[in-house]
């Protein structure tokens, strides 16, 4: 099991108590959404949904609240059949108790936002809970926290969480370009020269700590009788499923 990435605050991973528990101290849920797509010969198809993931279990575990399991439906699925889905999710996650409902995109395109933003919008219509969507750093960007397609930025994420799962030799060490386009796709600083560990760390601190204080924001906009978990147990009878 990778130890940076612990389970205590993924849902699927959690007993009825402890997601109760969690749900009862802060009623926040965060939801990773990623593709399956080419990211360079060195990096995992997943690459976008696992390192949001892996962002978000870090968040939750300093600002409290859970993780749901990474959604690999995205913005090139038929959206007049998608969104209505993840609006049921996002849904049955108000339903559960939870009060802040945040869905983060490893997959930097504006469609996916919009995709998630739209299916929250039923949901999140009565005022009784608050949710949006984000990239993993739309609220980090600056010189220690960016993004761009598997150069600098998401090889070095992929270095700090999931080092086993890259490999730099498969660059090569000849002449590559760096401009999205064959052959190698790869668009941003040549990951190379650019990338490590380190650098992913740090990325990553900044990013789950600026989710953290926006899930603060929004728990704490709400009208104090909707700031609490929103259901009496998690037992057959009162809850069953998401």
């Amino acid at each position: 099991m990778n130890n940076k990435i612990p389970t205590d605050v993924q849902m699927q991973f959690m007993r009825p108590g402890q997601l109760e528990a969690r749900g009862r101290k802060i009623p926040v849920v965060y939801v990773p959404f990623g593709l399956i797509e080419w990211h360079g010969r060195h990096l995992p198809l997943g690459n976008d949904a696992l390192k949001a993931h892996a962002i978000l279990v870090k968040c939750a575990e300093q600002f409290g609240g859970v993780v749901y399991p990474p959604i690999w439906f995205h913005s090139f699925f038929n959206q007049d059949h998608l969104v209505p889905v993840l609006s049921e999710l996002f849904d049955k996650l108000k339903r559960t108790g939870f009060r802040v409902i945040i869905g983060v995109s490893g997959h930097n395109m504006k469609e996916q936002i919009a995709m998630i933003d739209k299916a929250l919008e039923p949901v999140v219509k009565d005022g009784t809970v608050r949710g949006v969507g984000l990239w993993e750093v739309t609220l980090s960007m600056g010189e220690e926290s960016s993004t761009d397609h598997a150069a600098k930025w998401e090889t070095s994420n992929m270095m700090f969480f999931y080092p086993e799962l890259v490999d730099i030799s498969e660059l090569g060490t000849g002449p590559m370009n760096l401009d999205m386009k064959p052959p190698h796709g790869i668009g941003g600083l040549d990951p190379r020269e650019h990338a490590s560990p380190a650098v992913g760390e740090r990325n990553c601190e900044l990013a789950a700590k600026a989710i953290g204080r926006k899930a603060q924001e929004l728990l704490n906009s709400l009208p104090s009788d909707q700031q609490n978990f929103n259901i009496k147990e998690i037992k057959p009878g009162t809850w069953w499923s998401i």
